[in-house]
């Protein structure tokens, strides 16, 4: 058999990445060229593993143009888990210590055997290679379906301004719905905790749901991302869950959106409930794997 060939592209090699088939075409990923282009890959921060020539595994860490923090790995194949973890070894050691790993898989990946037997081989080595699986997102999309009857017994109104968008983010100890929360990291900002230094649209898309004047809930819209966002739900009182959402992704759907996007933790299952009920389906999930020492954040 050919000596296993470990090494980073080099500049103008696109095609030698993207000469390995994708097992998981159905996935919606910016392809790799594209992505080389708009400055988030560099062939610094991509691995491939070579036999014969022929490529066996890759591996691509993304940063966003901008971005201050460390890259993570976006693009990971291969068929074969002692070659994944030898690629991703020698990638950590030149890119100075292990990186998280996103992996993105279909929805409802545990239930497709042909998903698994495609997904079970880079988890694996990411395993081997140190990495630690941490949590899983779900990215669930609303494509204009119709929207749930509000029950009637909570106001809904536009933030007045930042001030109160703060002092309630303040007061919501864990936001059920953060879209993007892995670039804004990646930027230094927690969308959990700051979502302003992040969301930079107006006061007013965001949305106040009170009870008796109280404030019970808060959901922050961003029209002009990438795609019309639930950026930000968070709750003071759960039962006003299911209006908060449909009135923000019907102001969305009033300025134009034709579709939603909404990232969530997979083990938040009423709020995964509530998005299916509002109309969303899920698009795919992320499992996370971290370094060790990552695991306390």
């Amino acid at each position: 058999m050919a000596d296993l060939v470990i090494r980073p592209l080099v500049a103008g090699e696109e095609s030698l990445f993207e000469s390995m088939p994708d097992p998981l075409p159905e996935l919606r990923q910016v392809g790799y060229a594209e992505g080389v282009a708009g400055g988030g890959y560099r062939p610094e921060r991509t691995w491939v593993a070579l036999r014969a020539g022929r490529v066996v595994a890759r591996a691509a860490w993304l940063r966003p143009p901008g971005a201050t923090g460390d890259p993570w790995l976006e693009r990971f194949d291969t068929t074969d888990p002692e070659v994944g973890a030898e690629l991703l070894r020698a990638a950590h050691e030149a890119l100075g210590g292990p990186l998280t790993y996103y992996a993105a898989v279909p929805a409802y990946w545990r239930r497709r055997p042909e998903v698994q037997a495609v997904v079970e081989a880079p988890m694996a080595a990411a395993r081997l290679a140190g990495l630690v699986e941490r949590e899983e997102r779900l990215r669930c999309t609303w494509t204009g379906t119709p929207l749930p009857a509000a029950s009637g017994r909570y106001a809904l109104r536009p933030a007045v301004d930042k001030t109160e968008i703060n002092a309630l983010v303040a007061r919501i100890a864990e936001p059920e719905v953060l879209t993007g929360r892995e670039v804004a990291r990646s930027a230094g900002v927690d969308l959990g905790t700051d979502p302003l230094a992040w969301l930079d649209g107006p006061a007013e898309a965001w949305r106040i749901a009170l009870a008796d004047g109280r404030p019970v809930g808060l959901a922050g819209t961003a029209g002009n991302a990438c795609y019309p966002l639930l950026a930000y739900l968070g709750l003071l009182d759960e039962a006003v869950r299911a209006d908060l959402l449909a009135d923000a992704v019907g102001v969305l759907a009033g300025g134009g959106a034709r579709e939603v996007v909404a990232d969530v933790d997979a083990h938040r299952v009423r709020t995964v409930a509530e998005l299916e009920r509002t109309g969303f389906r899920r698009l795919r999930s992320r499992v996370v794997f971290a370094p060790p020492e990552d695991l306390s954040r």
